[in-house]
This record gives C-alpha cells, structure tokens and sequence, in this order.
C-alpha cells in the first residue's frame, strides 16, 4: 500500500488543496495531509487548523489529517509515506518546491516527490489571499469550506 503525505501549514485548507486531496486519493492508498506547525501561530491554531481540515475532507475515505512539528522527511518515514505530494501554481511555486525536493532528497533520498497542478478553477487561490480578503471582511466563501469562512469571520485562524 503506497502512502503519500501532503504537508503543508494549510492556513487555511482551501478548495485548491482540497482539490488535491481529492484527486491524490484516486491515486494513492492512502494520503495523509500533514499540517505542520507554524512558528508564527500558537499550538491551540494547529489544533483547529487540523479540526478544520478533518471537516474539509471528511468525504474522502481513505485520508487522514495529522498535525506534526518535525521536517517533514522524518514526518513522512514516521507514518511510512514513500512520496510527498506538493500542489503547484505558478513557477514561482515550482522553483522553491524543487529547491525542497532536492533538499529532501539529499535528507531521504528513499522519499519521491511528485507535483500535481490545481484544477484551473483553483489554481488562482492562495491561503494568504484568503487571509488578506477575510481580513478586510471580503466574501471568501467561493474559495472555502463554510466551516473555514466562519473560522476565519471569527478569528480562530489566521
């Protein structure tokens, strides 16, 4: 059975990442979407970033939501992913990811990683846009879970 783990701070989960998930476990076994912490953020936001996201993706069988605070090589020999998957959407997002990829490759080079692009109605979203429109109190209900829009109307994340 191939795991693959999917980590990111997911501040917030979106419908981008969302829609890997989705098409991640087309693909895989079993996909773990690993929300690490931030160094920014306190331990109880991890806790409902991970809530938020169990929320999300509750519709899919076969993925799980963990919250770690390790480098996410050793998160992924810890819960025996073979592969991390990283969403990109610009170039920009490709030059750093494959900065990453060999990072971690050099780190663990048993642990492949693939790229997938958004489905082009998401490829535009970014967490931090959310973050800046709900901060402006913008609409961001096309681009999130309810249960995330009322997150962030309520200051729980971000």
């Amino acid at each position: 059975m191939t795991t693959v783990l999917y980590p990111g701070t997911f501040n917030p989960i979106h419908n981008g990442h969302a829609d890997l998930v989705e098409r991640a476990a087309n693909l895989f076994d079993n996909v773990v979407l690993g929300i690490a912490t931030s160094p920014h953020k306190s331990p109880s936001e991890l806790i409902v970033r991970v809530k938020l996201a169990q929320e999300v993706l509750s519709h899919i069988k076969n993925v799980e939501v963990v919250g770690f605070n390790t480098l996410t090589v050793d998160f992924a020999n810890e819960i025996g992913a073979s592969v991390i998957l990283k969403g990109i959407r610009t170039v920009t997002d490709f030059d750093y990811e494959f900065q990453m990829l060999n990072m971690n490759r050099a780190l663990q080079p048993r642990i492949e990683t693939i790229f997938l692009a958004p489905s082009e109605e998401n490829s535009y979203i970014s967490s931090s846009l959310i973050r800046q429109i709900a901060g402006y109190g913008g609409d961001i209900r096309q681009f999130v879970h309810p249960s995330v829009a009322t997150a962030l109307k309520n200051n729980e994340i971000g």
